[in-house]
């Protein structure tokens, strides 16, 4: 069923946004979306997925990964902040972000110590850990050990787990 899900979602994402909602829309129904509350969320996926656009869901709550190349952020040098798309809490500046060319959005560093978790991910027969939301703990991506100083870390993210507001 996963499987599925993921091909389902790569198709979509091909495909491009089909219909699917702004990012406005989603957060102005979403009551648990905030930039200035760190309070942790405790929501169920049955209710995540009353409030989120399908794509969304997809990647954030069931761990599914948008294709290489064609999220809105992996190639943007725009100035700004990025924040959770699903709960609004504070995960990179642009000035931890880098072109790895990998075809996601890549950061060495996250804006606060607890902007994210992180979770051992052994799917697919590969060990990867895993980048969650610190707030709601929702899926952004992976951490890898191949980024730029200082960290040498690269946050591996899926654009459509992210907000972006420009300076």
């Amino acid at each position: 069923m996963k499987a599925i899900m993921i091909w389902l979602f790569f198709i979509t994402m091909v495909c491009g946004s089909c219909g699917a909602q702004s990012g406005r829309a989603v957060q102005q129904k979403n009551p648990y979306y905030s930039r200035t509350d760190t309070t942790q969320l405790r929501v169920s996926d049955k209710e995540w997925k009353k409030l989120l656009d399908p794509q969304l869901y997809a990647v954030a709550r069931e761990q599914a990964t948008e294709a290489a190349f064609t999220g809105k952020y992996w190639n943007s040098n725009v100035k700004g902040t990025y924040y959770c798309a699903v709960c609004g809490n504070r995960l990179f500046r642009s000035n931890a972000k880098f072109a790895s060319t990998c075809g996601w959005p890549s950061f060495f560093e996250p804006a606060r110590s607890n902007s994210v978790v992180y979770k051992d991910d052994n799917a697919y027969q590969m060990h990867r850990i895993e980048v969650e939301c610190g707030r709601c703990h929702s899926h952004l991506g992976h951490i890898f050990d191949d980024g730029p100083p200082p960290t040498h870390k690269r946050y591996c993210m899926n654009s459509i787990s992210l907000d972006f507001e420009a300076d």
